[in-house]
């Protein structure tokens, strides 16, 4: 077993619960609840949310999956990518739109993920 990826997979296990019930109350919830936003706008927002909720599960039995089964080794990777992805893509956007390191912290989650899986990938 690669304790690496197994770390991956619990950190990203626990992102996706972190996601989904605190992310969910502070960020869907409200988001359900405004109205001074369209519908399809509103609605599509929430569905990407269920999006990033599910590839946040995939990645997470993706790392379990190659950490039990070396021949699943790809499964880490695309996992791995996706990572790096949302981690770049979390510290652009926050430089980009002047927004806050603290205020939006998800880079923290995926920093963590995207060392500790690549550390199981190389090791």
């Amino acid at each position: 077993m690669n304790i690496f990826l197994m770390s991956a997979a619990a950190i990203c296990t626990a992102t996706t619960f972190i996601h989904c019930y605190l992310g969910g109350k502070t960020i869907a919830a409200p988001l359900l609840r405004a109205n001074d936003i369209n519908d399809v706008a509103k609605y599509t927002n929430y569905y990407c949310w269920h999006l990033v909720s599910a590839t946040l599960a995939m990645m997470s039995a993706a790392f379990l999956w190659a950490a039990v089964n070396p021949s699943a080794f790809e499964a880490a990777i695309i996992a791995e990518i996706l990572a790096i992805i949302f981690l770049v893509w979390n510290i652009g956007l926050i430089i980009w739109k002047g927004q806050s390191f603290t205020g939006m912290p998800q880079w923290i989650l995926f920093g963590v993920i995207s060392v500790t899986g690549g550390i199981g990938l190389f090791s």
